[in-house]
């Protein structure tokens, strides 16, 4: 199973977040865009979906930016996953308009299906707060401070 480039991003904001929860800071998406090196229009949509799902509470105007909506430590991946990716279905027998001639005949179904809950009740086993650590958060959050500088040097040359 591979997820989606929106879905990794979605984990890497909501990670960002995480690492302010403390300080009770908003980021901005141009802080956590220029961290990670991905386009802010990209992140835009990321974070409007984060936002439709309850996982974060966006705040617009001069002072705004975005915030986890709950504790971190109440939040597991595998809902992440599940709020982000559109389309779990590992095959096409998976969904209702399947054309497959095995389909009720198969086992292939069942086993994936399996595989899939497996993976997604590894998933909810973690937290937002098991993937940052309060010693990680501080990394985190330098990201931005040193990917800025560099920015801003290359910016001057």
């Amino acid at each position: 199973m591979r997820l989606t480039q929106h879905t990794d991003y979605a984990i890497r904001v909501l990670m960002f977040a995480t690492s302010l929860w403390d300080s009770g800071r908003l980021a901005s998406i141009r802080e956590i865009a220029e961290a990670y090196g991905v386009s802010e229009n990209h992140l835009m949509k990321v974070v409007h979906r984060l936002g439709q799902a309850g996982l974060l509470h966006t705040q617009r105007g001069r002072n705004g930016g975005l915030r986890l909506a709950r504790d971190p430590a109440r939040t597991r991946l595998g809902d992440v996953v599940r709020a982000m990716e559109e389309d779990m279905a590992l095959v096409e027998c998976f969904t209702d308009h399947s054309t497959c001639p095995l389909s009720g005949a198969c086992a292939l179904a069942n086993a994936l299906d399996k595989a899939r809950a497996a993976f997604l009740a590894e998933l909810d086993r973690h937290t937002l707060a098991d993937l940052v650590p309060r010693a990680r958060a501080r990394q985190i959050i330098a990201l931005s401070g040193r990917l800025a500088t560099a920015t801003q040097q290359r910016r001057a040359t």
